[in-house]
């Protein structure tokens, strides 16, 4: 015992009164103290075992619980999460350029209202997810919300769709399709099927898989997709505008009012808003949608632009990207 606590830097009483205070946790002795020293019991066995994986894990707990106050100290933590599309990944692009101390992590989710629930639980701190014309948010009561820009929906087509060469296509004159979609827990569901019966129609199949697997199913001429209007170009694919925009996307940035600071909140909402644009400026779709709605729309999409003042704050399958 007394070269034990030598070892250990300890006064040799300081260090039995320890070891009392063990045995008592434990419920029993650990060692048999005898005129030739000190020899572990049963339960002492045990304990040494477990100790041997214990005790390195704690010390590399503490070493990471070091590294991560400096880390903390001169640099902040984001934790994003996002609806598929492209979106998340441009932000979490920019976020590089604009915020480099920062790390920045990401979740994927097809669920809007998942999403919601991980930024009122505090696991989350920004949610990039959507709504279709006036439908509210997941979550209004406890949760902020801003607007990032508002996009038509587009359709998707095979290049040798027959209706792959008009500039935009009639949402009635695809009343005879299949249909491909990803997931999804929103509003953009009941938003198509009522844009359909508008148009005089119901859907008919509907395939709904991942976003890979419905640009597959198009491409092949199986069905058709919609998709937002900065959709990147992809081979094999027409994306034409729907005649008379018969829906509406809102892209949507969410955080709760209790989580990161303004000025944070400020500086993602503004690169979310630079990414969109950057899409928008890539999209050929898009600028000759917004040429078709306004003379030299389409030229002024490719123009770097500053973002635009912040919005007010706004108290199911979906389209693909």
């Amino acid at each position: 015992m007394t070269r034990a606590a030598t070892a250990l830097g300890l006064a040799q009483p300081a260090l039995s009164a320890q070891l009392r205070r063990i045995e008592r946790a434990l419920g029993g002795a650990l060692f048999e103290r005898g005129r030739h020293g000190v020899r572990t019991t049963a339960l002492g066995e045990l304990v040494l075992e477990r100790t041997r994986v214990v005790l390195p894990a704690v010390s590399e707990l503490q070493r990471e619980a070091a590294r991560f106050a400096r880390t903390r100290r001169v640099g902040q933590r984001l934790r994003l999460g996002g609806t598929h599309g492209p979106l998340l990944g441009a932000l979490v692009d920019r976020l590089a350029d604009a915020a480099p101390g920062t790390t920045v992590t990401t979740c994927a989710s097809w669920s809007e209202r998942e999403l919601a629930e991980l930024l009122a639980e505090g696991r989350l701190d920004f949610a990039l997810t959507g709504t279709c014309g006036s439908a509210p948010p997941p979550d209004p009561p406890h949760l902020v919300w801003e607007e990032i820009a508002v996009d038509p929906v587009f359709v998707m087509l095979a290049d040798g769709h027959p209706l792959a060469a008009e500039r935009e296509v009639d949402l009635a004159a695809l009343a005879d399709e299949e249909w491909a979609c990803v997931p999804g827990d929103g509003c953009f569901a009941d938003c198509f099927t009522a844009a359909c019966a508008r148009a005089g129609f119901s859907p008919r199949r509907m395939y709904e898989t991942d976003t890979a697997s419905c640009v597959h199913l198009v491409q092949v001429g199986r069905a058709v997709g919609l998709c937002r209007a900065t959709f990147p170009p992809t081979a094999g694919l027409a994306i034409r505008p729907l005649a008379g925009t018969p829906l509406m996307w809102r892209h949507l940035l969410g955080r709760h009012p209790a989580g990161q600071r303004q000025d944070t909140a400020d500086t993602v909402l503004t690169q979310a808003r630079e990414a969109h644009a950057g899409a928008a400026a890539r999209s050929d779709s898009y600028a000759q949608w917004l040429a078709g709605r306004r003379p030299g729309a389409a030229d002024d999409v490719r123009r770097p632009v500053p973002p635009p003042p912040p919005a007010a704050s706004i108290t199911r399958g979906q389209g693909v990207g």
